[in-house]
């Protein structure tokens, strides 16, 4: 949420995030998918399909506890890398034979993936366009600049609204 052009936290633990919440189902449904016995005989591949799954929302929530902005986007980007790996896998699956009762499943699981991506480069997007460091450089010096940055501009707001004759001026 954008406010007097700064950013606010809408979020105040990664456990009410959207993007998190999706990720954790889709690894839920990842687990429930690579019980079927056809793609445990394949090898690692159900194992490295958990593996990322769960990676996604692992990134998520370690990025957000992090506390700064900066670290915030790069692991919304280790965790968009791993919704692509899971989307990778879900192809190779798609292709294997022996796996063709899975199909639907498979797409399924793309479809949630590439959800989950669109709404981290959603994110992503939105924390590149911002000032704000993050809630590790939030100290009771930068709130009260900040306050005073609020007032000030609430203070400018309502003297052009007062003086209109004047707002070429200020």
């Amino acid at each position: 949420m954008i406010a007097d052009g700064r950013l606010q936290m809408k979020y105040q633990r990664f456990e009410e995030l959207p993007v998190w919440n999706d990720a954790v189902e889709l690894s839920a449904q990842i687990f429930a998918f690579a019980k079927d016995p056809e793609l445990r005989r394949l090898g690692d591949a159900a194992n490295q399909l958990e593996r990322a799954g769960l990676s996604i929302s692992n990134n998520i929530a370690e990025g957000f506890e992090r506390g700064t902005t900066q670290e915030l986007l790069t692991f919304i980007y280790y965790a968009r890398g791993s919704a692509g790996e899971v989307r990778s896998i879900l192809h190779v699956l798609n292709r294997v034979a022996a796996l063709a009762h899975l199909q639907s499943e498979i797409c399924n699981l793309m479809t949630k993936a590439e959800s989950i991506s669109r709404q981290l480069r959603a994110w992503a997007g939105t924390l590149q366009n911002t000032d704000v460091t993050g809630t590790r450089y939030q100290n009771d010096k930068n709130r009260d600049r900040q306050e005073a940055r609020q007032k000030a501009d609430a203070f400018m707001t309502k003297l052009k609204t007062l003086t209109p004759h004047l707002q070429s001026e200020i």
